[in-house]
């Protein structure tokens, strides 16, 4: 028989009983994470409402994300198509955008990281025209000849000659000249090979661009150097007759050209030969613009040439040295031609021998709309035969004489021509020393034919009652 010694039942708790009948436990102190006292958890960074993205969605995120290595646009439904293109990064290369992105939201996006705020206006209100015409000039304007390797120009070529319909290149760099060493030795042989280091070009060779371009209609150009500083050099500046040649045969290659400008660029008479030379009987080109250069007579009679074998309507010539005789030759070309609608050739020498043959030639001419001879020297005798000139012709719808010293009586001839005239809308006569009566009379003819040239409003019946 077992005994058992009854004892009385003690309750204990555990911070009461003796160590060593419970094993250890680290304390708890919940007061040390705040996330353990709060049920419900509104804040975390982690969590979520958005569920789990579609497989549509997963699958645009990978197209987008491997666009360069492989590009899918064309298959994608217009909604998918959309999310794609907006996701795009404009980094991506041209070689795989260029013919496959025509979206104007992307090509937008591609000029405002590249240029920054620009004004679409000038270019067809085109995003994509204006990212390849501005990405082509950059290029250009950096081409360094026998630096840069003629392939990167040619390489951009088959991806935007689509696009691209004008070239505005506001600088053209030159080679790069290293000084000659000679050797101790042969310093004599050294000496004689230095003129044959020629390099191949002398600017950049318009001859591998402009035949492949076949939507380009207008050019500008400048050779010059930008922002050239402390560096000038009058070698910077230089158009040389190597280059003329060059641009020259590539214009004629050019068919769809229609604008070409060259401004500031040191054009002669010799150089003006040439490149009309090559714009002979051109089948499109319209507008020619060879302001602010060196053309003298010789060049001028060129142009008179090119005025009866083209179908030139704007000729601009201002700021040359053309003088008496040249504008003779420009004369005899325009009393004959029936394209032309517009000639500027202020800041020129014509003297009152240039401005008579002028106006003799308007007497013949029928299209020419405007003309400007501002600050060519010109006097009464001018005055007269344009007094002369104003009474038969009503085609002239602007002219300038303004910085001319016509004078008093040269005001009162413009002045008794004006009172036949009904077709001059615009005659600029600032300081050109006429007197106030006259000025005055002038105004007030061109005011009248204005009013005349304007045109009526037809006021609508009243509405029946």
């Amino acid at each position: 028989i077992c005994v058992f010694n009854s004892m009385p039942a003690v309750n204990m708790s555990k911070s009461q009983a003796p160590p060593g009948i419970y094993p250890p436990r680290a304390k708890l102190n919940p007061a040390a994470d705040p996330r353990r006292m709060r049920r419900i958890i509104a804040e975390d960074p982690e969590w979520s409402l958005a569920v789990v993205p579609s497989l549509t969605d997963l699958c645009l995120q990978h197209i987008v994300k491997h666009f360069e290595e492989r590009p899918i646009l064309d298959e994608l439904l217009p909604s998918q198509k959309a999310i794609v293109l907006e996701k795009l990064p404009p980094s991506l290369p041209l070689s795989v955008t260029a013919n496959l992105i025509g979206d104007e939201g992307f090509w937008k996006r591609c000029c405002q990281a590249r240029w920054g705020l620009n004004d679409i206006s000038e270019y067809g209100h085109s995003w994509k025209r204006m990212f390849f015409e501005r990405h082509l000039e950059n290029i250009i304007e950096l081409f360094i000849p026998d630096v840069t390797d003629p392939k990167e120009v040619l390489d951009v070529v088959p991806l935007c000659q689509s696009y691209v319909r004008r070239l505005k290149i506001t600088q053209l760099l030159p080679p790069i000249k290293e000084p000659p060493q000679f050797d101790e030795d042969d310093a004599s042989d050294s000496a004689s090979d230095v003129g044959n280091d020629r390099p191949s070009m002398d600017h950049f060779d318009f001859r591998i661009l402009l035949d492949k371009l076949t939507n380009l209609e207008e050019l500008q150009l400048i050779y010059g150097v930008k922002g050239c500083g402390m560096n000038f050099e009058w070698n910077l500046f230089e158009f040389t007759f190597r280059d003329c040649e060059f641009l020259a045969k590539a214009l004629k290659s050019c068919k769809s050209l229609k604008v070409l400008k060259i401004n500031r660029s040191k054009v002669d008479d010799e150089k003006c030969r040439v490149l009309v030379k090559y714009l002979l009987d051109h089948p499109s080109l319209l507008e020619l613009d060879l302001s602010h250069n060196l053309i003298g007579d010789r060049g001028t009679r060129a142009l008179g040439k090119l005025l009866n074998r083209s179908h030139l309507e704007r000729l601009d010539i201002y700021n040359n040295q053309i003088q008496g005789s040249g504008a003779q030759a420009l004369a005899h070309a325009l009393s004959k031609n029936t394209s032309l609608l517009s000639l500027n050739l202020r800041l020129n020498r014509l003297g009152d021998e240039g401005g008579q043959a002028l106006a003799q030639a308007l007497l013949k001419n029928n299209t020419l709309l405007n003309l400007n001879l501002a600050a060519n020297e010109l006097t009464e005798p001018t005055a007269t035969a344009l007094s002369h000139t104003l009474v038969q012709n009503s085609t002239l719808r602007n002219l300038n004489l303004s910085c001319n010293r016509l004078g008093v009586d040269g005001g009162k001839a413009l002045e008794e021509g004006m009172s036949h005239n009904s077709s001059l809308l615009e005659c600029d006569i600032r300081l050109t020393d006429v007197g106030l009566e006259s000025e005055y009379c002038i105004g007030q003819v061109l005011r009248t034919n204005q009013d005349k040239a304007r045109p009526k409003r037809t006021l609508d019946p009243p509405a029946c009652k």
